[in-house]
């Protein structure tokens, strides 16, 4: 799946992380023996129940009488606690011997007395036993102890249910589902029936399976040996969406049985499961649609199923549909009958076998162009009156294609392949085997509002999914925490073969950019392992899917091909996939795969594991000595407690080290041995100036330079800067930055390296140089520091002025050029230098005068919008486009414009009617969020819209879900004090348990007191320095 984001990788954050999940404990299998009866009390597990701060805010004021105040207000008055405490006081009553040496029967009223005593002591205990458990301490009762309550699972009818783990057991699997679908789009509802045919793998009674939101009417059971199907009840467990079918015999090893469930459900409103959406045509007539989205756990809500990775099947799909329709499946259509009442009923072949997760049916009105390739019929679906902009995606899929089955040696599978744009869909894409979904701006091309980025995106997501097709669905991870097995394998091979097939677009600046804003996020102490071993709940699972999974992994896969080099790691990839197609796999067995080509010289299993089974990265720092160079790791961690730091065992890499100098013997690159210790030596033959480590930024680790070794580079850099690539001249720019940031350099040391800006013409050391004075523009002005904000904007703006103004607004030049004018003319009119504004602003007015008939160049097309938009007459005029467009290329930069506005009420109106859903689809909401908080008027603003719809937000997107990361991550990542790290906190607290858990939540407050860190260390040293 590749999670939508139309902008810069939101960080320290959006992809976001870390390890704030609590350490769960191990699951018990209770599989592996028979489940013949109820659970024992010893198999029950135990589950915590919130226990929560109460906070309480004060400071809410209006705006004006008829609006609400939209500005934050972050003024606590206070906390109280709940504290439970308990104690017994025992007094013993003294007994006196008889003259006889017997002791007299105690009275009444001591009986009563030590009853009550006994009666009470018992309730106090029960009440602990019972409630969480906490650590008392003054603070408070601690969140992240885990209280322990016993729950025996009881069903929805009051019985018992025969199972406790959130994961299913492994005594039954499924063989092959039949499955039927009538679904109503008028009334958003359907009917279902699935067959499974099931295999006993131990003896059992029970049958547990996935089943969310189904009103179930019938199951019935039936053995391999017997015709007779014998109606069975069935136990609903919604907790863990699970039910039980208890069998009317013992299921035996080995045996085959056949199960089936007749339900109806509704056809959801979120974007999960099998969801209807309408939307209106051309001739603004209203449609109706209905699409899936089972990835991770949403196949449950569709049928019930064994909706785990590790459960494949094949499967056979029937869907009812009204003739106007199109029905389409995973697999090509078997056959169409038109039944009795009208309807149309298409059967689909079955299915190779599979995930539940990959299952996929669409219903809606569509038309489509098609290719052959080789046996394989290649189709772009898109509804109706967009069918004029598919022909890019299907060049594109036919060139990819015929490139991955080259590379891998392993021809795709199926007989078709269905790229299908829907009209509203969260996801960038979603790789279902045969029947790939994406989002309109993701599939589709529009020759004369697209522009270069725009090009270049879609074919990114359209390379990412059919690498699914081999990494993810041929091959899959056995669970969810190691997700990063098919998302990291995805994106490094898509930019792997765009760098190959369509090396014109330099997807590698892209590459390179995401590995920067990764790292941001990765060197957070809320970061968390690749491959993590708690992920148990529906939240952690949906939090796997970030840009550690997914750009961390692609990294770390870059790092070992250039250390083994290319042939070595195509051919391991290779074995990898032919030993274990239609299989599902751990890590260790990729490493494996690896470890068969390395012949011994180097175990890939325990260099990479020291990657992947631990957060963060290293931080190496290099020494010049002579002719040697002493190296040395640790961790890089931008840490808010200091004195809270990894131990040494934790914290060691086994670190490719790449390098390049001004010795002539230096020049290319090269590889060293490993540094597998805290510290090693490299003996050069000759002494050298300088020294670059990390070459091209293959590496994913920092350098730091000590003594005179940066004053080399950057000295360097001024002399003559193209002795470096443009790669590590962007590399030296981030990492100069980030060890600012570290404190291990100076401020105004990362400046000084910048300063060869005049003399640079290369996008990616550009783009990177202003995402990071950005940063700290963005900083200076949100907390008012306007004179000091504009003074560094002047100052970048001298460095980069000769490119500024060598640019012209056009659409001539390669990708590349094309992409650095949208950079810097983007830059130069937000903050109105050079008359840009003007510029873009003549533009804008003679577009608008022709009724947006006239043609603008596109790569330029949002700046001008932009500029348009901060007038009231030309925000309005772009308003009106945006309901009346057809191209999602086009209207992605109308709403950019308008969420960039500087009236807050309009940047409201905005955010309103997005979660509305109607004027601006939902799915665009995190994305007009994150670009209202990034300008001054509207940051306080977008959190404050957050807080407000916080329920709504969390019903429509789930709790950690890729887009929630990106909304909380993008309200917040701009504050810097202590009054709204006061008021997030207190927010987020005031949630549930498991949202406060959240990882995306805790690093945004992670996030706001780093910035407020930077601004303690630096705001003084900035206004004298600048």
């Amino acid at each position: 799946m590749e999670p939508f984001t139309n902008d810069r990788l939101q960080l320290p954050r959006n992809m976001i992380e870390n390890s704030m999940f609590e350490e769960e404990p191990d699951v018990v299998d209770l599989a592996k023996e028979p489940c013949l009866h109820p659970l024992e009390p010893d198999e029950v597990e135990y589950e915590p129940r919130g226990s929560r701060l109460l906070v309480r805010g004060l400071g809410e004021h209006e705006l004006d009488e008829d609006e609400e105040d939209y500005e934050s207000s972050a003024k606590l008055l206070g906390m109280s606690f709940m504290n439970r405490s308990s104690g017994l006081r025992n007094s013993a009553a003294g007994y006196r011997q008889n003259s006889d040496g017997t002791c007299p029967a105690p009275s009444a009223r001591t009986i009563g007395v030590c009853v009550c005593i006994i009666l009470l002591a018992v309730a106090i205990i029960l009440a602990i036993y019972f409630l969480p458990r906490c650590t008392f301490t003054k603070e408070g009762c601690h969140k992240n102890n885990r209280p322990t309550e016993p729950i025996q699972p009881i069903a929805t009818n009051g019985k018992l249910f025969p199972w406790a783990q959130i994961r299913l057991p492994t005594a039954v699997t499924p063989v092959r589902y039949d499955l039927t679908l009538h679904p109503n789009l008028t009334s958003m509802t359907f009917r279902g029936s699935v067959t499974i045919s099931l295999q006993a793998l131990q003896a059992t009674w029970n049958i547990i399976l996935h089943s969310t939101g189904h009103n179930i009417s019938r199951v019935t059971f039936m053995t391999a040996v017997s015709s007779q199907e014998k109606e069975v009840d069935v136990l609903e467990y919604p907790l863990h969406e699970q039910i039980a079918i208890v069998a009317p015999e013992t299921l035996l090893e080995g045996h085959n049985y056949t199960l089936k469930i007749e339900y109806s459900a509704n056809i959801s409103s979120s974007y999960y499961g099998f969801y209807g959406i309408s939307y209106r045509d051309e001739s603004n007539e209203k449609k109706y649609f209905a699409a899936t989205q089972f990835e991770p756990l949403a196949a449950r809500s569709a049928f019930p199923c064994f909706d785990e990775p590790a459960f494949k099947a094949t499967f056979v799909i029937r869907i009812k549909r009204d003739e106007q329709y199109t029905a389409l499946s995973n697999m090509p259509k078997k056959s169409s009958v038109v039944l009795e009442d009208g309807l149309v009923q298409d059967e689909f072949f079955e299915s190779v076998k599979m995930s539940t997760y990959l299952v996929a049916f669409i219903v809606g009105e569509m038309k489509n162009l098609s290719q052959d390739v080789n046996g394989t019929l290649v189709s772009i679906y898109a509804v109706p009156e967009k069918i004029g902009q598919v022909q890019h995606a299907l060049e594109t899929t036919v060139k990819l294609l015929d490139f991955y089955q080259s590379y891998f040696e392993i021809q795709y599978p199926l007989k078709k392949l269905d790229l299908v744009a829907i009209p509203d869909f969260e996801a960038g894409a979603m790789e279902n085997w045969g029947l790939l979904t994406f989002r309109e701006e993701t599939l589709l091309y529009d020759a004369n509002t697209s522009s270069v980025a725009d090009r270049k995106l879609v074919t990114k997501v359209i390379a990412h999914e059919l690498a699914h097709q081999w990494f993810g669905n041929l091959v899959t991870m056995q669970w969810w925490n190691d997700v990063w097995l098919n998302e990291g394998f995805a994106t490094f091979m898509e930019y792997f073969s765009l760098e190959k097939i369509f090396g014109e677009l330099s997807s590698y600046e892209d590459f390179l950019d995401a590995r920067f804003k990764t790292m941001k996020k990765d060197s957070l102490n809320s970061s968390h392992p690749i491959s993590s071993s708690s992920v148990e709940s529906s939240e952690q699972i949906e939090e796997m899917f970030d840009s550690l999974s997914y750009f961390k992994g692609a990294s770390l896969l870059l790092m070992l091909k250039t250390y083994l080099s290319e042939d070595i790691f195509q051919h391991a990839i290779i074995l990898y996939l032919h030993n274990h197609s239609y299989t599902s796999i751990h890590s260790d067995d990729l490493w494996d795969s690896f470890n068969e080509f390395t012949n011994k010289t180097l175990d890939v299993k325990k260099m990479m594991r020291t990657w992947t089974l631990q957060k963060g990265f290293p931080l190496v720092t290099v020494q010049r000595k002579g002719k040697q160079i002493l190296v040395q790791q640790e961790r890089f961690c931008l840490n808010v407690k200091p004195e809270i730091q990894p131990s040494d065992a934790s914290s060691l890499w086994h670190i490719p080290l790449s390098y390049i100098t001004d010795g002539k013997n230096y020049s290319k690159h090269r590889s060293v041995s490993l540094l597998d210790k805290k510290s090693g030596v490299i003996n050069l033959t000759e002494e050298v100036q300088w020294i670059k480590v990390n070459t091209n930024m293959t590496g994913y680790y920092i350098v730091h330079y000590a003594d005179d070794n940066w004053e080399a580079l950057i000295k360097q850099l001024k002399i003559n800067p193209y002795v470096l690539s443009d790669k590590d001249r962007a590399n030296l720019i981030n990492n100069i930055f980030e060890l600012a940031g570290l404190g291990k350099v100076s401020l105004q040391r990362a400046f000084d390296l910048i300063d060869y800006l005049r003399n640079e013409t290369y996008t990616a050391p550009i783009s990177e140089a202003l995402f990071q004075t950005e940063l700290i523009y963005n900083l200076l002005d949100k907390l008012g520091h306007v004179d000091l904000a504009s003074r560094l904007v002047n100052k970048v703006f001298k460095l980069l002025q000769s490119q500024i103004q060598q640019q012209t607004w056009t659409d001539e030049g390669t990708p590349s050029t094309r992409e650095l004018r949208s950079v810097l003319l983007d830059f130069a009119c937000a903050h109105r230098l050079e008359n840009c504004s003007a510029a873009a602003l003549k533009l804008f007015f003679d577009w608008m005068a022709s009724n947006g008939t006239q043609s603008l160049p596109t790569d330029v097309m949002t700046t001008v919008f932009k500029a348009g938009a901060k007038t009231e007459g030309g925000w309005s005029f772009l308003l009106s486009k945006y309901v009346s467009l057809g191209s999602e290329a086009e209207k992605n930069k109308i709403l950019e414009a308008l969420a960039s506005s500087e009236d807050v009420r309009k940047l409201y109106w905005l955010m309103k009617k997005s979660l509305d859903g109607d004027l601006i689809r939902t799915q665009k909401l995190s994305f007009i969020i994150r670009t209202v908080a990034r300008h001054f008027p509207g940051h306080l603003l977008a959190w404050d819209f957050v807080k407000e719809n916080w329920s709504k937000l969390v019903q429509k997107f789930h709790l950690g879900s890729y887009t929630i990361q990106s909304i909380v991550a993008g309200s917040t990542h701009l504050f810097a004090t202590k009054a709204h790290l006061s008021e997030v906190q207190a927010f987020f607290e005031n949630q549930s348990e498991a949202t406060f858990r959240l990882r995306c939540v805790q690093e945004a407050l992670e996030v706001i007191q780093l910035n407020m860190q930077w601004v303690e260390k630096n705001l003084k040293t900035l206004t004298y320095w600048l």
